[in-house]
């Protein structure tokens, strides 16, 4: 992997804790981006979908036209890491979730919104990350549970015997809030998958 590579990754800004993730990638040295409409995805190498309001955020991505162009860039092989809402996103399904919410079945996941209670149920706590030498301070705040992973699934961390970090081929999704913790170990692990893509040409030549 060429670590003097910069990616070049976006942050969907439509609602939610998007800003921290800004930050948190740039203090890595990550050429970080807003994402608002379709075109802010072009000649991005990977996006980060991030916390917030999931049902809110659903509502958005279908105002700006935002699910066909998201679930392309996911398609093709361009990394992508959903944290707490954005991981609902990714989901292939959402137990509870509204009629019209939308899933852009990205990772072999099935979620439950709030699993781990509401705002005031809200908790830290040190996780083991493989791949990590030390655990993570993992926060989840109204955070989902993911109560079952299709076979393809890789599991990074558990909580109480739960998935809270997993994996799919290029999709990167956690329960909890990286971007919140005072460690940028998770966001270094994003962008070497991004790293790793672009050096590999794992991403498909139709979008260059």
């Amino acid at each position: 992997m060429n670590e003097s590579v910069t990616p070049k990754i976006g942050v969907l800004a439509l609602q939610g804790a998007f800003s921290a993730h800004v930050d948190r990638l740039r203090a890595i040295g990550v050429d970080a981006r807003v994402v608002r409409l379709p075109a802010d995805l072009e000649a991005l190498d990977g996006l980060v979908l991030p916390g917030g309001e999931s049902t809110t955020m659903s509502n958005l991505l279908g105002t700006f036209d935002l699910v066909a162009p998201l679930r392309r860039f996911i398609t093709v092989g361009r990394p992508v890491l959903g944290t707490c809402a954005g991981m609902i996103l990714l989901a292939e399904k959402i137990l509870d979730g509204r009629s019209d919410q939308i899933a852009l079945a990205s990772c072999g996941i099935v979620v439950r919104r709030n699993g781990y209670g509401r705002q005031v149920d809200s908790f830290e706590t040190a996780i083991d990350v493989t791949g990590l030498t030390d655990p993570f301070p993992a926060i989840f705040i109204r955070a989902p549970r993911i109560e079952q992973t299709s076979d393809d699934v890789e599991v990074l961390a558990r909580h109480d015997g739960d998935p809270v970090l997993v994996r799919e081929a290029n999709v990167l999704a956690a329960s909890f809030h990286p971007e919140l913790a005072n460690d940028d170990r998770i966001h270094r692990l994003f962008a070497d998958m991004v790293r790793d893509a672009i050096d590999n040409d794992k991403i498909s030549n139709e979008v260059r």
